[in-house]
């Protein structure tokens, strides 16, 4: 059952209009830095989103963390209409190395019909062109189609230490009926996407101790344990040669993959040798059998991301090593949790390696909405009215966001539509948006609260 709702069209003929002072507006916006890792501007951009929202008619705060703030809005409380939670991040990545830039990354720049700045595609682009969406449908019709619940982020780019406690904490100023965030690239065949889940992670370290110092290796070689042969002994019995993880009890809680969602993954656009060819690849990764996408979304990974120990400079020199460290992740899939898989891990390891002592670094738990959620339909239809194409539909992102503080804390649907180019270089020098893909969001934007508002609750 839909509701009468003015047209869209409307909307968008605001949006184009006002291209440039869009354009102008987000350029002054990424100029003020917010540098979650460094303390850098926070405080400062905190209160310029307040400022912002509270000029879209929302009731608003920036809300206190035992570190930095969230900055929380709403506006709209009818009953009959369903209620969109938006979530982005304010803070960006630390800028260095500085020398690698084309431009300063807090002055931003247009070259190629792109802005170049940090953070303009990750997030402050993407989560603007929501609040010109907001804005835009203000300006038209003086009202928004459906509830709007709008929450920034300041710990986004340093794990989100603190979100799972705000939303436990504040679960009933955020309820709504759907959460959608605008974060990270399209596809990379430029298609626009609807991302149904992402993947979780646990971190840990894995460090062997053998003797109290290092020592010769002709001397007490064939004596002497060796720190880094013992890691790499325990971790070749994590993970075999055919891309088999070997620990006992990690894979027990993963869910069975629907046949829509396997269907989904095979029909994604792919170039495997293109891929191959960008990353400097000649293979990609075992098991061979196993399909490109499905690695990404349906299956959990080992990774050994650093193995450090012994002597690492010029020449040689004949040490044996006394200590090594090995750091670990692991990517979850529905339904792991952090602690399930570093439990598993850490029996692993007593069993195989029991003078190694593993340390625990944390994770995040991964996140699934369903394919066939009564959402997914006005969601599509939203990006087909203001791009003009049909959206890819993702069951999974292969990295992982926050958003099981939706779905399992807040119990609600959590989508990603994203809106920056795939080669935005988020997280590295000369990070950029394009600017038509900017536009293009704040359309999309305007289309989804558009198409939510003719639902019915």
């Amino acid at each position: 059952m839909s509701t009468e709702q003015p047209p869209i069209d409307g909307v968008f003929a605001h949006i184009d209009a006002n291209r440039d002072s869009f354009i102008a507006r987000l350029m002054d916006y990424v100029r003020h830095p917010s540098i979650s890792a460094q303390n850098k501007g926070i405080r400062e951009v905190s209160e310029l989103l307040v400022e912002m929202l509270a000029g879209l008619g929302m009731e608003v705060e920036a809300v206190p963390t035992n570190n930095h703030p969230m900055v929380l809005g709403r506006r709209g409380s009818d009953p009959s209409k369903p209620t969109v939670l938006l979530y982005g991040h304010y803070d960006v990545q630390p800028p260095e190395p500085y020398e690698e830039w084309l431009s300063p990354p807090f002055e931003p720049t247009i070259r190629d019909g792109r802005i170049y700045a940090r953070g303009v595609g990750d997030n402050k682009g993407q989560h603007f062109a929501q609040l010109l969406a907001i804005e835009s449908h203000l300006a038209v019709n003086g009202t928004l189609p459906c509830n709007v619940i709008v929450l920034l982020e300041g710990e986004e780019e340093i794990g989100s230490p603190h979100i799972a406690e705000f939303v436990a904490e504040h679960a009933a100023r955020l309820k709504a009926d759907l959460v959608v965030t605008s974060d990270g690239p399209l596809h990379p065949s430029g298609a626009p996407m609807v991302v149904f889940g992402v993947r979780g992670m646990a971190s840990f370290d894995l460090v062997a101790r053998t003797a109290g110092n290092d020592a010769h290796s002709g001397n007490h070689g064939g004596l002497m344990p060796n720190a880094i042969w013992t890691l790499v002994h325990l971790l070749a019995t994590m993970k075999r040669p055919d891309g088999t993880i070997t620990i006992d009890g990690l894979h027990d809680p993963v869910l069975l993959v629907s046949e829509q969602e396997r269907a989904a993954a095979a029909a994604l656009p792919l170039d495997v040798e293109g891929y191959k060819r960008d990353m400097g690849l000649t293979a990609l990764d075992q098991p061979d059998d196993r399909p490109f996408y499905e690695r990404l979304m349906f299956y959990p990974t080992l990774t050994i991301n650093g193995l450090h120990g012994g002597y690492g400079g010029e020449g040689s020199k004949s040490v044996l090593p006394c200590e090594a460290t090995a750091k670990c992740d692991i990517r979850l899939v529905e339904a792991m949790t952090p602690d399930q898989v570093l439990d598993a891990v850490e029996a692993h390891v007593k069993r195989h390696a029991p003078t190694v002592r593993m340390i625990r670094r944390g994770g995040m738990l991964p996140s699934k909405t369903p394919m066939d959620s009564p959402f997914t339909a006005p969601l599509v239809d939203a990006v087909v009215a203001a791009r003009g194409v049909e959206p890819l539909l993702v069951p999974s992102l292969g990295g992982s966001l926050p958003d099981y503080v939706f779905t399992k804390t807040l119990g609600i649907p959590a989508f990603v539509i994203p809106y920056a180019n795939a080669d935005e270089s988020n997280h590295a020098p000369n990070e950029n948006l394009k600017i038509d893909l900017f536009i293009a969001g704040i359309r999309t934007g305007a289309a989804l609260l558009d198409q939510l508002g003719r639902m019915s609750r």
